[in-house]
């Protein structure tokens, strides 16, 4: 996954068509010389709708779309005959994807299964023709209705990982190390901070041919909920995971202490995150013998189930894999 082609943020201008102008029209024929009113409707506009699609991953495609136009509807025409309506503009989204307003931040939907349809920006009513308006006291209305106009509105998308699992961790945790091991996620890996720039998914295939998916989301440092480091950008891929997998390296100066750290910088973005299940893996623990290890468990976070893992090693990964897959089933 190339760090340029992941795009989860977009913002247009989204423009539905107008509605096309109700027919004045009366009939004419040879033999009915004063025949009645007979304009049909105008068309409605075109609809902006955006489509769920479960093969993509990345607002890419949407990144150079500044304005997203519509087709108005056609006028409605003699003998009753209704315009054509505009043309709807559908852009198809990764599942994930939530429509926010540009002026006021206020949520719209989200999109959250393939196929699934939502309205956007709704186009504008065709206008009625002069046929609806004939009554027994006005036989021949001289007027018909205009078609509403368009919306012009502009719009944000962010795209929220949908995913089982999301990895959380300081920055050179081993959280990349760890998909690669567990899953055929292929993430950037170093012995440096900030090497995920771009968060990475990851099947994990599980016993029985089951499978689950995991979020490797950009390392967290103290101060993200303010905007510190890479910020806020990526905690929010975090709320549509089922289960938090923290993970702090065997080698943490105080493994309670970065804990609590994340867990703040996540209360501080987001209060509801404290209620998802949460599982504690101990990185890198092939540098540990079993006595340090007895040591260490008496002093880990508790009422956190947790586990001491080694990607390099190939140390308990199926006991992680065991530990989430009950988790995500839980109930």
């Amino acid at each position: 996954m190339a760090d340029s082609n992941f795009i989860d943020y977009v913002k247009f201008c989204s423009r539905s068509g107008a509605g096309g102008a109700g027919s004045l029209h009366f009939r004419r024929e040879k033999h009915v010389p004063k025949g009645g009113p007979d304009g049909g409707d105008g068309g409605r506009g075109g609809h902006i709708i955006l489509k769920g699609n479960a093969q993509l991953w990345t607002l890419l495609h949407l990144k150079y779309k500044k304005h997203v136009i519509a087709e108005s509807g056609k006028s409605g025409e003699g003998g009753r005959r209704t315009g054509a309506d505009g043309k709807d503009i559908i852009l198809e989204v990764p599942l994930g994807t939530v429509a926010k307003d540009a002026e006021t931040g206020e949520k719209r939907f989200e999109i959250t299964e393939d196929g699934q349809e939502v309205i956007l920006t709704k186009g504008g009513r065709g206008g009625l023709g002069n046929d609806h308006f004939k009554s027994a006291t006005n036989q021949a209305p001289h007027f018909a209705q205009p078609g509403e106009t368009g919306i012009e509105e502009w719009i944000i998308l962010e795209l929220k990982l949908l995913a089982d699992v999301g990895l959380v961790g300081f920055p050179n945790a081993g959280k990349s190390t760890l998909l690669s091991s567990i899953s055929a996620a292929k993430p950037e890996i170093g012995d440096y901070p900030f090497t995920t720039l771009v968060p990475n998914l990851g099947v994990v295939a599980y016993r029985d041919d089951k499978s689950f998916v995991m979020a490797d989301i950009p390392g967290i440092i103290e101060g993200a909920a303010d905007g510190k480091g890479l910020g806020i950008r990526f905690l929010r891929h975090i709320e549509r995971n089922s289960i938090l997998l923290f993970l702090i390296p065997a080698d943490a100066d105080n493994i309670k202490k970065q804990y609590k750290i994340l867990l703040g910088e996540l209360e501080k973005y987001n209060p509801e995150l404290l209620d998802k299940q949460r599982l504690l893996a101990i990185s890198k623990s092939d540098m540990l013998d079993d006595e340090l290890m007895t040591e260490m468990k008496n002093e880990l976070p508790e009422g956190i189930p947790s586990v001491f893992i080694s990607a390099v090693a190939q140390t308990n990964l199926d006991k992680l894999k065991d530990m989430i897959w009950q988790a995500i089933h839980q109930g």
